[in-house]
């Protein structure tokens, strides 16, 4: 067993930058297409090198991967398909000895159905007081109990051969559980405890504010307030009790809160609760300066009151890839149906993301970095035959899914199926051992290179808030310590403020010196 974290906190999480690692599609390292810790074990010089300070992962616990792993059957194991727990603690320790913490993800919301709580419920056994089951309605209880639909399309109700229905706001083969019951919140703080007491220093909490549910499921009618399972204020206690085990540990959480009201986000950020939660405005914005400030704007002053830390995130496995996003003349993007007004541009969308990465690292606060993002990879287009998310089958295929950011990475160009390892359990798309890490590490204006220079200059720009700075229509410019960042999101070029040294671009400056449309730089003041 690694050794637990201290009971300190150094505050190392309040700016730093973590990768984020989608275990089956990082590395293969034992050639059977899927990838696994060991991968990631041989692969933590390349993150090293990149200069991250921790790693969160996916689910890696066992699992029948019904929705990647978010349908845990066992927290206490590591599915056979990524290793072992004794793998696990190894990888662990070994990045910790390389200065990189770990983070876990956690799924409180739900488990999978083959879970033995949920197997000795479906038995009759008293663990059916652990879920939420219910009579349905209608003449002979052929109707939900409520109009609840899930996350992922259609009913959240599926209705047993006994002819009761149970609650699961995601897919079928993840029922929720009842947050209501002592025996949950207790299993919860246990299984906390048994990671932390391997090393991990830190958690992301999956689905964060929908864990409690109203006592009686009533319909979600237009205008209900306080919604009957969406950020209840019960929830403010379950992160209390977990707030105080990972005090013990010195561990930090961040969490997946998805709110639009801003006072009732940063509830979830005071003292007590959680240390940081995932800003998803930021990473929602399209490529416009002025959305672009007020997003930003928005975050610190949403963050100010409780002195909580910002994100920033452009991408993660549930989310269209940046280079795609962003490769668009209009910006225009439905991230409910991730449907696209007009054809993707790579090469001009690789110029955004470029930017937004500058960016991004210049503020202040914590930055999330899902793996290939440094790579610039796009988003792949997956045959339907292929295709895995629930996702696209609970949307009558109307949803594409989320596969498209999930395809696994090319880590060498001159080896089969670009050095992921064995045949990948995702298609890669043709071209793709263009984008891989080797021939990348040559080139001194790859995305790669860029990132890795970008983290390694990022504390130039020291603690304090930004300073927003005059600048043209379409541009973004402020100050931070003595660096600058600006960035050009007009049409046209424009010329730099004064300053000492030009630290990094995103791309070159054009014959006189200003700085291109879809281009960032930092310079010295």
């Amino acid at each position: 067993m690694g050794q637990p974290t201290p009971a300190t906190d150094d505050g190392w999480w309040r700016s730093a930058v973590i990768y984020q690692v989608y275990v089956r599609s990082f590395a293969d390292g034992d050639g059977d297409g899927t990838g696994d810790l060991a991968g990631v074990r041989a692969r933590l010089p390349y993150l090293a090198e990149l200069g991250v300070d921790a790693l969160w992962f996916n689910p890696w616990y066992r699992s029948p991967m019904k929705d990647g792993g978010y349908d845990v059957a066992d927290y206490r194991a590591v599915d056979p398909a990524f290793g072992t727990l004794a793998e696990a603690e190894k990888l662990i320790a070994e990045a910790r000895g390389l200065g990189i913490r770990t983070l876990v993800d956690i799924v409180p919301n739900h488990v999978s159905d083959q879970h033995p709580w949920f197997r000795a419920a479906l038995a009759g056994g008293p663990e059916r007081e652990l879920f939420h089951f219910r009579p349905g309605r209608g003449e002979h209880g052929e109707l939900p109990p409520n109009d609840w639909q899930s996350e992922f399309g259609g009913p959240a109700w599926t209705r047993l051969p006994d002819g009761d229905w149970y609650l699961h706001l995601f897919a079928p083969e993840q029922p929720d559980l009842n947050w209501a019951h002592p025996a949950v919140r207790q299993e919860h703080e246990d299984i906390l405890r048994f990671w932390f007491e391997r090393g991990v220093a830190g958690v992301r909490i999956d689905s964060a504010a929908l864990l409690v549910k109203h006592p009686e499921l009533p319909d979600v009618t237009e205008g209900r307030d306080p919604h009957p399972y969406v950020d209840r204020d019960e929830l403010h206690d379950v992160y209390r009790a977990w707030r105080a085990v990972a005090d013990e540990y010195g561990a930090v959480f961040v969490g997946e809160v998805w709110l639009p009201d801003a006072e009732r986000f940063a509830r979830y950020l005071r003292p007590d609760e959680l240390h940081t939660a995932f800003n998803f405005s930021f990473m929602s914005c399209p490529w416009d300066a002025a959305r672009l400030r007020r997003s930003i704007d928005d975050t610190l002053a949403e963050h100010a009151p409780v002195g909580a830390p910002a994100t920033w995130v452009l991408c993660n496995h549930d989310v269209t890839r940046t280079v795609t996003r962003y490769g668009r003349a209009d910006t225009g993007f439905d991230f409910a149906t991730k449907a696209f007004g007009t054809p993707t541009d790579l090469a001009l969308g690789t110029r955004r993301a470029r930017a937004a990465a500058l960016l991004s690292l210049a503020l202040p606060g914590v930055v999330y970095v899902y793996q290939g993002e440094e790579l610039g990879l796009p988003e792949a287009d997956i045959p339907l035959d292929r295709i895995e998310d629930p996702m696209h089958a609970r949307s009558g295929g109307t949803d594409p899914g989320r596969d498209g950011c999930r395809v696994p990475l090319p880590w060498a160009a001159g080896e089969p199926h670009a050095g992921f390892g064995g045949e990948p359990w995702l298609p890669q798309p043709d071209g793709w051992a263009a984008y891989a890490a080797d021939r990348q590490a040559e080139d001194p204006g790859s995305m790669l290179r860029l990132y890795r220079e970008a983290v390694r200059l990022r504390p130039v720009f020291g603690d304090g808030p930004p300073t927003w700075l005059p600048a043209p229509d379409g541009v973004l410019a402020f100050a931070r310590a003595d660096a600058l960042c600006v960035v050009n999101l007009s049409d046209t070029p424009v010329d730099l403020p004064v300053h000492s040294a030009l630290l990094l671009a995103g791309g070159p400056l054009d014959t006189a010196g200003r700085l291109p449309r879809d281009t960032a730089v930092w310079l010295r003041a």
